[in-house]
């Protein structure tokens, strides 16, 4: 009885010997081409067992060798560590099962549930709780990995996560070149760290210098304070120095503002940040917008600064504000009951425009939250037919109804209006002195008070009930310590002249034509801005206006002077000498 068991035993395990293996069921990503050709093994090709607790072959898997408890395998100065091991032996390919490990010779480690390696062209497939870890620390982590020992590369496209013990990168797909230790990142990708995420489509991420490429639509968040944020289509972000170089649709939103430009810089970490090109600060909260070539904006001051033509709009329902200079800058601070305001200053042939007063100065300051401008060296402003100019001028705005209430002129304070705007003549409305101020009806001046060396030079007119129309009466020369002036209708009326008063009315057939007007007179025609669009340039450099000189009853009057004393010459006897 013993015999026939041993002869059975045996038989049994020589026709289990012979069983024909049968070629590995692979992975599609190990499938070698059909026109492959079979080649001659060298050295080192083969994959070579070095320990192993059982060696067998039977049909558990179609009649292949496999070998099992502590088994260890090497190829090309890698090892393969795992707890079964089937070898393909024709084909030079192993799968390996339970507690897998490919210990490469680079320093790279690989460890997955199951594998399978092809030592010809040494690629391989790790499946299940998947996890590569570089010689510098990186670790990804994923389902199914397929690598490639010849062009050192790793890849999923099952979603995995990358760690680099700053940063966690979380994607859908991705390709790791281990040499160059860069990651290609494409669909949906996400890379946290402590203070920001990164969330885009196609990027590259270099684990050394941890600068991240993008190349599609990305969003860069501040954790802490998630409106604060970078959008952009295309450039760098370095995940170290938190630098981004920007080059395609950008914006940068920071302290509830918008920065745009072609090309963009910006540093989360000091809060700096740099545009080119087409470049625009939106500030909704302030209802305002800066447009220039070059600007520079500082976060955790709450400032900025545009340069190459820039300009502000300061957005108001009923009547925007537009302002130019060679240099425009935005900043916010604390006065002196802790209350945070803001303002806007224009250096250098600084332009302002709003449909009812337009002026130009060497600066210009605003205080947007109180609604006082200041406008300093040369200003002048222009409202309607009238013109304003000093030392320096300050306008005060009504923030609720977004007109001027008033202005204060410092300093040689001189107004000019057009005596008749309906006409074309050369006669002018002239008041001047130390200090003036002058206050606005609606959108119009209504008044002006002058105080310090005041004079007026001002057209009387009367109303002919026969011809229902205003005749000249002629000039009045003013001079007083405080003046007090009405515009009504385009005319200037004096209502008031106190302190010295002096005054006198000349017939224009009395009044010479160079005492219509003061030495200092100033009326400008080609710098005024007329159009929003006019501030764009240094001066829209109009033809200036001729004006008619209306001297025919002076010249009359002289003229008549003349043959009178002509006249009276001719009365005298003539001496004639002997």
């Amino acid at each position: 009885m013993r015999l026939i068991l041993f002869l059975f035993t045996f038989l049994s395990a020589i026709t289990f010997a012979q069983v024909t293996p049968k070629p590995a069921q692979r992975d599609p990503y190990l499938q070698k081409p059909a026109t492959a050709k079979p080649q001659l093994a060298k050295p080192g090709d083969k994959v070579r067992i070095i320990h192993a607790d059982e060696i067998k072959k039977d049909t558990k898997y179609d009649g292949n060798r496999y070998f099992v408890g502590n088994v260890q395998i090497e190829h090309q100065g890698s090892i393969l560590y795992a707890d079964e091991l089937v070898v393909y032996d024709k084909e030079n390919f192993v799968r390996a099962i339970g507690n897998t490990k490919l210990q490469n010779s680079d320093g790279s480690v690989i460890t997955a549930g199951e594998m399978e390696y092809d030592a010809d062209t040494q690629k391989g497939v790790a499946r299940k709780d998947v996890v590569l870890t570089d010689p510098k620390g990186t670790i990804i982590k994923t389902d199914i990995m397929y690598y490639d020992r010849v062009s050192n590369q790793a890849y999923y496209n099952t979603g995995g996560t990358i760690n680099d013990g700053k940063s966690t990168t979380y994607s859908k797909s991705a390709t790791y070149f281990l040499t160059t230790r860069t990651v290609d990142l494409t669909g949906t990708v996400k890379i946290v760290d402590r203070e920001y995420t990164l969330e885009g489509n196609n990027v590259v991420q270099n684990q050394n210098t941890n600068i991240v490429t993008i190349n599609g639509y990305t969003v860069i968040t501040n954790n802490k304070n998630p409106k604060n944020r970078i959008i952009t289509d295309k450039g760098t972000h370095n995940l170290n120095t938190k630098e981004s170089f920007l080059t395609k649709n950008s914006r940068i939103y920071y302290n509830d503002k918008i920065l745009t430009g072609d090309e963009m810089y910006y540093n989360q970490l000091t809060g700096f940040g740099t545009a080119t090109g087409n470049v625009t600060l939106d500030d909704p909260y302030e209802k305002r917008y800066l447009k220039g070539g070059y600007g520079e904006i500082f976060e955790k001051k709450d400032s900025a600064m545009m340069t190459k033509n820039p300009y502000a709009v300061k957005i108001l329902e009923k009547d925007s504000i537009y302002f130019a200079a060679e240099k425009i800058l935005s900043y916010q601070k604390l006065d002196a009951a802790n209350v945070k305001k803001s303002y806007l200053r224009a250096f250098k042939k600084a332009r302002i425009y709003k449909s009812n007063a337009q002026g130009r100065a060497d600066s210009i300051a605003f205080n947007e939250t109180d609604g006082i401008m200041h406008m300093y060296t040369k200003p002048i402003l222009w409202s309607g037919q009238k013109q304003v100019t000093g030392d320096k001028v300050e306008a005060y705005f009504n923030t609720e109804t977004e007109n001027i209430d008033s202005l204060k002129v410092i300093g040689n304070g001189f107004a000019i209006s057009k005596a008749d705007s309906l006409n074309m003549k050369d006669e002018f409305n002239q008041v001047k002195g130390k200090l003036m101020t002058v206050y606005y009806e609606g959108k119009q001046i209504k008044d002006v008070r002058v105080i310090g060396n005041a004079q007026a030079i001002t057209y009387a007119d009367d109303f002919n009930e026969k011809t229902k129309q205003n005749e000249r009466i002629g000039v009045t020369l003013s001079s007083c310590g405080i003046i007090g002036a009405l515009f009504e209708e385009q005319k200037l009326q004096i209502i008031s002249c106190s302190i010295g008063a002096l005054s006198s009315t000349f017939p224009m057939s009395k009044i010479e034509p160079e005492k219509q007007k003061f030495p200092d007179f100033n009326w400008n025609t080609r710098d005024r801005i007329r159009k929003w669009q006019d501030i764009l340039v240094d001066t829209p450099n109009y033809e200036e206006i001729k004006y008619e000189s209306e001297n025919s009853l002076y010249d009359q009057a002289q003229e008549a002077i003349n043959k009178q004393k002509a006249a009276e010459e001719a009365k005298k006897p003539k001496r004639v000498r002997k």
